[in-house]
């Protein structure tokens, strides 16, 4: 099995949530989430952010569902890391 365990993504999000809200729900999607976000632009409505997101094995789907539901976009996955599982056929 093929664990992803890190992205990097490009996200368009409107003011509101915060970044730290934005952070946190990102979070919660998993007890093990780390997610650092990084602001590249900003204008009077939307901020342009580079999201890193680790975990053992991140749920990517979850991940653009909580992205949708704050008003947020993903404009692209620029990174992703990828690992097999302890005992994953070879």
């Amino acid at each position: 099995m093929i664990h992803v365990n890190r992205v990097v993504l490009d996200v368009l999000k409107p003011h509101h949530p915060n970044a730290l809200e934005f952070c946190r729900h990102i979070a919660e999607i998993g007890p093990d989430y780390r997610v650092k976000l990084t602001v590249q632009e900003m204008d009077e409505k939307t901020q342009t952010l580079k999201v890193v997101v680790e975990a053992g094995n991140i749920d990517f789907d979850s991940l653009q569902e909580v992205i949708g539901r704050m008003g947020a976009s993903l404009h692209s996955i620029d990174e992703v890391e990828v690992a097999s599982a302890p005992g994953a056929a070879q």
